[in-house]
């Protein structure tokens, strides 16, 4: 906006107004010179003074007229097209004026220029003001995003009214996929094809696309997208239609596109008999309830009428962050089901025992581990210790109290691990598999659910992505060829409370996950979602990138990482009732022979003894690869001053009241 132009919106309201009489006047003067320049087609009247004088008791009258009529009241930057109607009447009112001062005072002026001088009024003071408003208008919108609406059905209609309302945005052009709109108005706005949203973006400037189409499905949102990504825009969205009925978000709410809605698919309807088999009516406890695994299946789990839900946490902020939200869905719920905080450690015998008997809990959802790869390979004997022995003093005391059914929440990288957190998984699912077979297991079903990533959950490479796009990169992948799994939490927790249904004891429940996801181009959908251009750099510290880019720099693979993440051990899943729940058929390890060994793996951890834990894992069923050195932050050779005895003694027993 030019300095003129803020000075004069600057002024008191009193100064506009004077400003606008002084010009209306001028413009009066100069519309009845050019009325009388038409009607006599030259300007020989000019010198005649009886031709001015019907101006006298016009001029001040008409402007009286105008303000009796409230005509200067109206602010010029948002006057609306009602105006109209009072210049028309106040230029009636001044022409008929004119037409009487002119018989009365018998002036030389013919009389077909009061007519002449109504319509060139109307004409000049309204077409200065509207041309005022769109100059001011036009000034402002440069300063605006300009949006394309996709989606020309009712919420685009109701988007779009918002939009005029906000002082931020300014809707250009409508994009609709239905040949009928196409090329149609609404609102005043053009309906665009999809295959012209590249002219829209050079040609009409557009930088930002909303997404108004909130009943769409998770397919036809991926594939609206796919086909925008490419473009230099930022994408943002109306909230679902479900959150819409339900009241949880309004038509007006913007929001950003988040990475799951391009990768995440249309679930599969659940099977009602599954979901609450294990859980309406019954005390159910969940482990890590906190988490994000966790959290969504309490979440569920209360939509599902359970008797209680016992809320395991060793963190106390995320048990109480979690006991809130589940208190107030409660409440939205109306449920009658009990909510039951308990904070403490499962590897904590005792406390894990006393809360399974207390609560009478019937099924134990396991969610509790430690799951980011690096971090483990940092600390490997509390990695061992919370991941083996939390999940073995669990399963045991699970059967102890009479649990019902025990559900493990695995992971992919316990498929012929390369690190220590996958090679704990996989020993923990030996573990599960062997007490689901043990002769003193009198009616606790165990089974195991194994899956790869969930989108967004804590310490997962998208919320890292999405701090380094705001903190404007570079985004920072570990190898050009890395992929990985990924599943939307709330399918993920869905799946894992079927699954857990079907289980008849010891199987490896393996979900659908799709197909892996290349992490480079992970990060470069979430550039392009931002309206930012991904540039892969090769020397960050030279290359800088230009505006609207981001820079992707390749590290490198951290301790213990895998460049490809598996599901399956063997070759030969069996299809289950569900299409996206497959059983896997896994080696099992002898009770006896399994808990010796970890024994001896109690012992290796409570003296730090890596090179001994890393041989206990690779000699079990595990299949665990170690790649490289040892990069455990607390070891050394000399730890370790004594030789582990070979055996000890190997009473299952004794793991619930050794190793907790």
């Amino acid at each position: 906006m030019n300095p003129m132009t803020e000075q004069l919106l600057a002024m008191s309201r009193s100064n506009k107004r004077a400003i606008q009489v002084a010009v209306d006047v001028l413009l009066l003067v100069a519309v009845y010179f050019l009325s009388m320049v038409l009607k006599f087609e030259s300007f020989a009247f000019v010198h005649d003074l009886q031709s001015w004088v019907v101006l006298i008791p016009v001029l001040p009258t008409t402007i009286f007229i105008f303000v009796r009529l409230g005509f200067y009241r109206a602010v010029l930057r948002y006057i609306a097209g009602r105006a109209l109607i009072t210049i028309l009447r106040g230029a009636i009112l001044s022409g008929i004026l004119m037409s009487v001062v002119i018989e009365m005072a018998d002036l030389p002026v013919p009389r077909a220029v009061p007519l002449i001088y109504i319509m060139l009024t109307f004409l000049s003071i309204g077409g200065i003001r509207f041309g005022f408003r769109e100059l001011m208008t036009y000034q402002q919108n440069r300063r605006k995003e300009r949006v394309a609406i996709y989606g020309a059905g009712a919420a685009g209609r109701q988007l779009l009214q918002v939009l005029h309302q906000r002082s931020d945005y300014v809707p250009v052009a409508f994009i609709d996929d239905s040949r009928q709109a196409q090329g149609t108005l609404v609102g005043g706005i053009r309906v665009y094809s999809p295959t012209q949203i590249e002219r829209l973006v050079r040609d009409n400037g557009v930088n930002l696309v909303l997404l108004a189409i909130p009943s769409a499905t998770k397919l036809r949102r991926n594939e609206i997208l796919k086909s925008l990504e490419n473009q230099p825009v930022l994408i943002q969205s109306v909230p679902g239609l479900d959150d819409i009925m339900t009241g949880k978000a309004r038509i007006d709410q913007i929001n950003d596109i988040k990475i799951e809605d391009l990768l995440g698919r249309d679930p599969v309807p659940p099977r009602r008999e599954l979901l609450g088999a294990n859980i309406t009516g019954k005390v159910v406890m969940v482990t890590g309830a906190g988490g994000s695994i966790g959290s969504e299946l309490c979440r569920q789990i209360l939509r599902l009428k359970p008797a209680r839900l016992v809320l395991y946490e060793i963190s106390e902020l995320a048990l109480y962050t979690v006991e809130e939200e589940l208190t107030d869905l409660k409440a939205t719920l109306r449920s009658a089901a009990a909510i039951s905080a308990v904070l403490g450690c499962i590897k904590s015998a005792r406390l894990v025992d006393r809360t399974l008997r207390h609560f009478q809990v019937e099924t134990v959802y396991h969610a509790a581990a430690y799951k980011h790869v690096p971090l483990v390979e940092h600390n490997i004997a509390e990695g061992v210790r919370n991941i083996v022995f939390g999940t073995a003093t669990l399963a045991e005391a699970s059967i102890a109290a009479g649990v019902k059914s025990f559900i493990l929440i695995s992971s992919d990288k316990s498929v012929r691990p390369t690190n220590i957190m996958g090679a704990s998984k996989r020993l923990a699912e030996l573990v599960c598999q062997a007490l689901a077979d043990a002769p003193r297991n009198n009616g606790t079903t165990i089974s195991m659910v194994r899956f790869g990533n969930v989108l967004g959950s804590s310490g997962s490479v998208i919320p890292l992505f999405r701090r380094q796009i705001e903190a404007g990169g570079p985004m920072t992948v570990t190898h050009p060829e890395i992929t990985r799994y990924f599943m939307t939490i709330p399918e993920a927790a869905q799946l894992v409370i079927q699954a857990g249904a079907m289980a008849q004891g010891g199987e490896v429940f393996v979900l659908d996950m799709g197909d892996p996801v290349l992490i480079t181009e992970l990060a470069a959908k979430m550039a392009r979602l931002h309206g930012l251009k991904p540039v892969i750099f090769t020397d960050p510290s030279v290359e800088k990138p230009e505006e609207g880019e981001i820079g992707i720099v390749f590290t490198q693979l951290r301790p213990g990482e895998k460049l490809h993440e598996e599901l399956l051990i063997g070759n030969d899943p069996k299809s289950t009732s569900h299409p996206r729940i497959m059983s896997a058929t896994e080696s099992r390890q002898p009770l006896d022979e399994l808990f010796a060994a970890l024994d001896q793996l109690a012992i290796a951890c409570d003296r730090n003894d890596i090179e001994r834990i890393r041989k206990i894992m690779i000699e079990q069923q595990t299949a665990y690869q170690p790649p490289g050195e040892i990069v455990d932050q607390f070891w050394s050779e000399d730890d370790t001053t004594q030789d582990v005895p070979e055996k000890v003694g190997s009473d299952p027993r004794r793991l619930i009241l050794v190793h907790g």
